[in-house]
Order: structure tokens, then sequence, then C-alpha cells
């Protein structure tokens, strides 16, 4: 009896071809860089070549599981302004806003409970992708007269500023350390015998007091991830809160603490991939360090209210009381789809945001906000 035969490797992707001819002429590549050209790279990067959201793409976001995440967004901003004086000549921004789903879901609400809030705000996008800004354009048709389209975030005119960023970091490129017999080497993507993409070990290292403090010794082969391009853009965010006043949110799936561990993945049509198999076709992402973002942010001068897990935010802003209303007076069957989205977003356990995913805000000056300061409810 002859065993099966393992089937032929997969041809590899134009990126794949684009990166492997680089690592031929300079050598292996860090982990950020390759990050980088997977989603970024102008000819064949991902967010350049795919259509990631929504069910026909690679993944769904939460704004596009339910209206009702967008809507406990609004919710929360309202409460910023309030919690900081209700002042004039707001900007309301948000920082990759995908399909524009989540800023239409939140302005609905905010116009609900805050008239003058709406009437009086202005909107940003800052959107590289051309694609997307027209597919934003179409989500918010009603108000795209109002909305101003940036390149980056530096570039949202100065004042009271409250912004979101859902997915935002996870998709910053990150460093990887691999710990060996000789310490601590950043780990680099190469290429196998067979000319294909393989991971590998550098000779850079990295300053040991940025380990989490009190961790046993890690084992060889342990990783340690690092990323200062997220900590750039969070120290960027702070510095306009502290300077201009304001709220930012952010929401990503991490960890409070900051630990050892792999956390590079890639999604392909909704399932996990190996991350060196389909480079510019899969989403490249990495688990977002919360304590390092919070850190940044405390470096600037910014106040940080404390982290919490997407499911404690939600329901601290309502959210199975607004599913409740949402669903009186509808038949069963609408009942139970957002019966379905709440514990898709706020429950814990596979396939569920709640306990994965955390929540990070930070004001330019002290201020108590509901749901993370209870006081303030």
């Amino acid at each position: 009896m002859t065993s099966p035969q393992a089937p032929p490797p997969r041809p590899p992707t134009p990126l794949a071809q684009k990166i492997a001819g680089i690592i031929e002429q300079s050598g292996p590549m860090r982990i950020s860089d390759f990050f980088a050209l997977c989603l970024a790279d102008p000819q064949h990067g991902y967010y350049q070549s795919r259509q990631p959201f929504g069910r026909s793409g690679d993944f769904i976001t939460a704004p596009e599981v339910s209206q009702l995440f967008g809507e406990m967004i609004g919710v929360f901003l309202v409460h910023a302004w309030q919690a900081q004086g209700a002042p004039a000549n707001v900007r309301i921004a948000e920082i990759g806003p995908g399909r524009g789903t989540l800023m239409s879901d939140a302005l609905r609400v905010i116009a609900r409970l805050s008239p003058d809030l709406f009437k009086n705000a202005t909107f940003h996008m800052v959107e590289t992708s051309e694609r997307l800004r027209n597919v934003q354009r179409q989500t918010l048709v009603r108000i795209k007269e109002r909305i101003s389209w940036h390149m980056s975030f530096e570039e949202i005119p100065d004042g009271f500023t409250l912004m979101v960023a859902n997915e935002l970091f996870d998709a910053i490129p990150i460093h990887q350390f691999v710990n060996t017999t000789e310490g601590f080497r950043e780990r680099v993507v190469g290429l196998d015998r067979d000319g294909r993409l393989a991971f590998g070990v550098g000779a850079g290292g990295f300053d040991p007091s940025l380990l989490p403090e009190g961790e046993s010794a890690p084992p060889v082969g342990e990783i340690f991830e690092l990323s200062p391009a997220r900590t750039a853009v969070m120290q960027a965010v702070a510095a306009k809160l502290v300077r201009d006043g304001g709220t930012a949110l952010t929401i990503d799936y991490g960890h409070l603490i900051t630990g050892f561990g792999d956390t590079l993945q890639a999604v392909y049509r909704h399932e996990f991939d190996p991350p060196l198999a389909r480079p510019g076709e899969a989403d490249l992402t990495s688990h977002v360090d919360f304590q390092a973002l919070a850190e940044a942010a405390l470096a600037m001068g910014a106040h940080v209210h404390q982290p919490m897990s997407q499911g404690e935010f939600l329901v601290g802003l309502g959210l199975v009381e607004r599913a409740g209303a949402l669903g009186s007076g509808r038949d069963a069957l609408a009942q139970a789809a957002i019966r379905d989205a709440v514990n898709r977003l706020a429950g814990e356990g596979e396939g569920r945001m709640g306990a994965l995913f955390k929540v990070l805000a930070i004001s330019g000056a002290a201020a108590k906000i509901a749901p993370f300061d209870p006081a303030a409810a």
C-alpha cells in the first residue's frame, strides 16, 4: 500500500517573488519590513490588491457585525465631549475607517443624543486608499460634503478632537526577537534551500531593559515583539490631545500586559493562514500590546483611562439595553440575529470578540468618562 503523496507546493505570489528577489540582493529581511511590504507594497500589497472587509473578503470587523457597535461608539463620544465641558469647534475623526460603517452608525447616534455636537462638529477621515475613500463616500453620502479626508493624522486641523481607531494598530508593523543561547536576536525572513520564504534569526539584538518586568527567564526559542511604529503613532495622537484637548479611543485585539509570544498571523478568506504562505493576498497582523500603548501616551503627558475588554466596554455603555430596544416589536428571527450580534461583539470564546479585543481611551487632560470611570455614569 502506497502512502498518499503530499500536494505540490503552492506557486509563490507575485509579492513573494518580489520579496525573494530583494532578499537575494540584500540579505534576510526584518519582520517589520516584510510586514510593511505585505500590506502596503504599491504594486502587490494587500490593501492595494484586495477587498478585505465583509463576508466576501477575508475578515469581518465589529462595525460590520451589527449597527450596535458603531452606536455604542457614538454614545461614548458624546460622554467624552460632555465630560470635558462640551466645547465648541469639535473635530470628530477616525483613523483607518474601512467602509465608513462605524462612523455612519456613530454619527446617527450623536445626532440624536447631542444635536449641537453633530451640527457644529467637523468630520475627518484618515484614509490613504482612494478605493476605500470612494466606498466611504457612498456609505456616508448624506454628509459627505461635511467630511474632510486626510492622508495622515497630522493633517487633522487643530482643535478639540474626538478620535476613533478600530483595528488600526494591529496593522502597524512589528519587530520580533527570538531568545537564543546568545541572547535575543532579531527574527528575519530569508530563503530556504528551495528559494522559498522561511523564518530565520539575524544578528541584531535590542535593549534588555525593554523585556517585561517580573517575568521568569524565557526558554530558548521564545519570541518577544516590539513596535516602535505603534509607539510613534500613539505618541503623535497623545501630543495632539494634550495640546488641543479631546479623547482618542483605540479598539483592537491584543493583551493588556506586555509579555512574550509569537502573535504574527495571517488571515485568508476568514481562516488563519501561515504568515509566509500568501504575501500580498492574505491579511497580515499581530496582537496589540496595550500596556506599551498606554505607556507611550503617558510619556507625552496624556491621561490614560484604565483599559478594559471590548465586552466590558460595550456592556458598560448600554449594549444590552440598546439591543433590547432594537429588537422590540420585531419578529423572532430578527431578535435572534440581534442576540447573536450581541454575543459575538461582547461574549467570550471562539469566534467572539468580547474578551479578545481590548479598548484603550486617552484624553488630553484628566476626565471621568463612562464606562472607564464608573462614577461618571
